[in-house]
């Protein structure tokens, strides 16, 4: 049994004593830490003293009723799942008893299970909306985090590239001039890409919030948008020192979807395939046909990632910190892509092994005519 430090602690507010020690023994060999009061005001000063996670009420008891009980319960803690526990049920007084806060009703008699039941069943409740509740607290201070690192990482390349343009507006003509001109504009590019793909991701966050990142769902050629972003990245393959091959021997792979999110979706596996390799490393992206799905695989020679942040990958936000790790960029560009294969019916499957590479796989619905006809969209 768990220490009494650990336990849940319930309250039960009833002037029947038989009541109060049947549902103590009841709860106690649950696993409970069990309180009873004899009426509303003992019941009251109980509950503000131990706040406990459920109270079962009494509707009938002399001095205070349960009625009256129960708002006062939620003034002191609104995370207080109420059970009302009456020998008088009716639809009626169920029905008032909701109205004024209450989970749910029991019936006097009861079986012992049936407490056990209702119980266990309002405290998986309570569990389930403090831990919706800490994580959108968690998540609002991820984007306040969020848009403090964007302002400083927006801040930090702006000032530079002033710097460099200033420099450059009072640079004379002297013999080494075209050169520094040369490379300080290079630099000046550098730092505004950057910006860009900070901005992008900030935008795209955005979107996130939204019902649907799509805007439209059509045929589209997979073939068509892998060799359109490999030629996009090639110069950038070149100067890692990475190697990009394409293997894609069917003429056509189609899905349904939007264009520019699957854009976005196997711009961003590539670019962190060229990212994330190691000098001389290779990028392969394949694709095959399988049961109905289209499977796109990008693979990588790179460093690999630790199987221990593999489950938080596509968290929000969620960087890989390990010594001698190139981390940068924000953390949305994988659960963006997971949203997309989501919002598609697919699912993105990942291989890793650290020193060896990684593989992403990104399995979708092949199109058909007819899955078309009967969503109701374009072909």
């Amino acid at each position: 049994m768990k220490d009494t430090s650990e336990r849940e602690k319930i309250v039960v507010i009833d002037d029947d004593y038989a009541m109060r020690l049947s549902c103590r023994q009841i709860l106690s060999k649950s696993g409970f830490d069990v309180e009873t009061f004899e009426d509303g005001v003992k019941g009251l000063e109980g509950i503000a003293s131990l706040r406990p996670s459920l109270a079962l009420v009494d509707l009938k008891m002399p001095g205070l009723s349960g009625m009256e009980v129960i708002p006062r319960i939620q003034e002191i803690d609104r995370e207080i799942v109420i059970v009302v526990i009456t020998g008088y049920a009716t639809i009626s007084t169920a029905v008032d008893a909701m109205k004024a806060g209450a989970y749910d009703f029991l019936p006097k008699p009861f079986k012992p299970d049936e407490l056990r039941i209702i119980v266990n069943r309002g405290l998986e409740r309570r569990r389930l909306k403090l831990a919706s509740r800490q994580f959108e607290l968690e998540r609002e201070l991820l984007k306040r985090r969020f848009v403090s690192f964007v302002s400083h990482q927006l801040k930090s390349p702006l000032a530079v590239i002033h710097q460099y343009l200033d420099v450059l507006r009072h640079l004379g003509e002297t013999e080494d001039a075209q050169a520094k001109r040369r490379d300080w504009l290079d630099r000046c590019l550098e730092r505004s890409e950057e910006m860009k793909a900070l901005i992008d991701d900030w935008l795209t966050l955005a979107i996130l919030e939204s019902d649907s990142l799509f805007r439209e769902r059509v045929k589209v050629d997979l073939k068509d948008i892998i060799l359109r972003i490999i030629a996009t990245y090639e110069t950038m393959a070149a100067e890692n020192g990475v190697t990009l091959q394409v293997d894609l021997p069917q003429d056509t792979y189609l899905v349904r979807g939007d264009l520019n999110c699957l854009g976005v979706l196997f711009d961003n596996l590539i670019v962190n395939a060229i990212k994330y390799n190691k000098r001389k490393g290779r990028v392969t992206v394949s694709a095959s046909l399988e049961n109905s799905e289209v499977v796109m695989s990008v693979q990588d020679t790179g460093v690999g990632i630790p199987e221990k942040y593999h489950e938080f990958l596509f968290d929000e936000f969620f960087r890989v910190k390990e010594a001698g790790s190139k981390v940068g960029g924000t953390g949305l560009g994988l659960p963006i892509c997971k949203r997309i294969v989501s919002e598609m019916g697919g699912v993105i499957e990942l291989q890793s092994q650290v020193d060896v590479g990684s593989t992403f796989r990104v399995r979708l619905p092949a199109f058909t005519e007819q899955r078309s006809r009967d969503d109701g969209t374009a072909s």
